[in-house]
């Protein structure tokens, strides 16, 4: 079997040793970190043409295994070339394994040892994901990088509930390395525990024994508080090595972003500047600007005076919120554009700001960082859109 061509390696870290640049390779190219991506849940970042993407700055685009199994297929997929070909996005993907799908399907599942048993919200149809069935979903994609199968729990759970999650998802991910068999994807492990601190601690020690090619911390972000989520990630960090890629999962606003950044997270995913987008929030440098209130009837301004996107350019808030008001697709097109390009500029200054030397953290003067004004409803942080 030939060698895996996926490389990582740190290009500079901050005085506190936690905040790094980095360099990922993959068989689709080469990811600067920390790195944004965008959620690209069934084939397409919603809103967005490939070419889109590439404008705003995208390097790597996150796909899911749950939902493209179902629909349109894996095997359909397959056979046309794989998800790169299908969904023609040339640069490198991502795809999660289907556990936090799993997890929103409380009332149309059923988790054994096994794997989940769940019904398609679809069809109705029965179907069985095993850790096996992921790893070969997962090739037939033909992402760069793919996920083990993984149990996440809701906020608050168990100690029991978190450790039989923990000690489920570390079997999965055995099973998950010896299905794998496609050389040029990196399998990355995950980090569970609920919100114990020691449990964490375990399944980051026990997960890097397994030596993955890299590791995200899962399970946060689903309802607990921010400091109880900082802790959590802390912890899972510290048992994690300096040498391979870290993936915070599913989080989250900008300021989670460059507390994670400081903390040593490398890749992030969330579907916050997409959804968001589509109902009329958009994310400056200045604050948050909520596009359907009437004082931007008849504003000429843009959504932001520092914002160099098309969107900023070229059209005023008066002119997105009657958009916004009239239901057209548009509105969406600009608001996504404009917010991805908002969280790209957002982790390309952190990186600079650590190449250079520069970082400290949300004390960073150049961050585009404006006021964090976004509720527990607005963000609905999720790996799913």
């Amino acid at each position: 079997m030939s060698e895996n061509p996926f490389s990582f390696e740190v290009i500079n870290t901050t005085e506190s040793g936690r905040a790094r640049a980095g360099r990922m390779t993959t068989p689709h190219g080469v990811v600067e970190t920390p790195v944004f991506m965008p959620v690209g849940t069934r084939g397409t970042v919603k809103a967005m043409t490939p070419a889109e993407l590439r404008e705003v700055g995208t390097q790597i685009v996150l796909g899911n295994t749950f939902h493209l199994m179902l629909r349109p297929g894996s095997e359909v997929i397959r056979d046309l070339g794989g998800l790169h070909r299908f969904m023609n996005w040339p640069g490198p993907l991502l795809t999660d394994s289907g556990g936090f799908q799993i997890f929103s399907l409380a009332e149309l599942r059923k988790v054994g040892d096994d794997g989940v048993t769940f019904q398609s919200r679809l069809d109705g149809t029965t179907h069985h994901l095993s850790p096996e069935r992921a790893m070969e979903v997962q090739a037939n994609l033909g992402a760069d990088i793919v996920m083990i199968l993984d149990e996440c729990l809701p906020h608050p759970s168990t100690r029991e509930q978190a450790r039989r999650a923990l000690e489920r998802t570390l079997a999965w991910g055995q099973r998950c390395q010896h299905a794998a068999n496609n050389p040029r994807q990196a399998l990355f492990g995950i980090v569970q525990g609920g919100m114990f601190a020691d449990l964490r601690r375990e399944s980051a020690r026990r997960s890097v024994e397994m030596d993955f090619v890299g590791y995200a911390v899962g399970g946060l972000s689903v309802g607990e508080d921010k400091s109880l989520m900082a802790e959590m990630l802390e912890v899972s960090l510290a048992e994690l090595p300096e040498s391979k890629p870290h993936y915070l999962m599913g989080v989250g606003t900008p300021h989670d972003l460059v507390r994670a950044i400081d903390a040593g997270v490398d890749l992030f995913d969330c579907v916050l500047p997409t959804r968001n987008a589509r109902n009329g929030l958009a994310f400056t440098a200045e604050g948050v600007v909520k596009i359907k209130q009437s004082c931007h009837a008849a504003d000429p301004e843009p959504l932001s005076r520092s914002c160099r996107c098309s969107t900023c350019r070229g059209y005023s808030r008066a002119y997105l919120r009657h958009l916004y008001m009239s239901n057209e697709i548009l509105s969406a097109r600009l608001l996504t554009y404009h917010n991805l390009y908002y969280f790209h500029s957002l982790i390309r200054a952190a990186r600079e700001a650590i190449q250079q030397d520069r970082w400290r953290g949300l004390a960073t003067p150049e961050l585009p960082l404006g006021p964090e004004l976004i509720t527990a409803e607005e963000s609905t942080p999720a790996t799913d859109d």
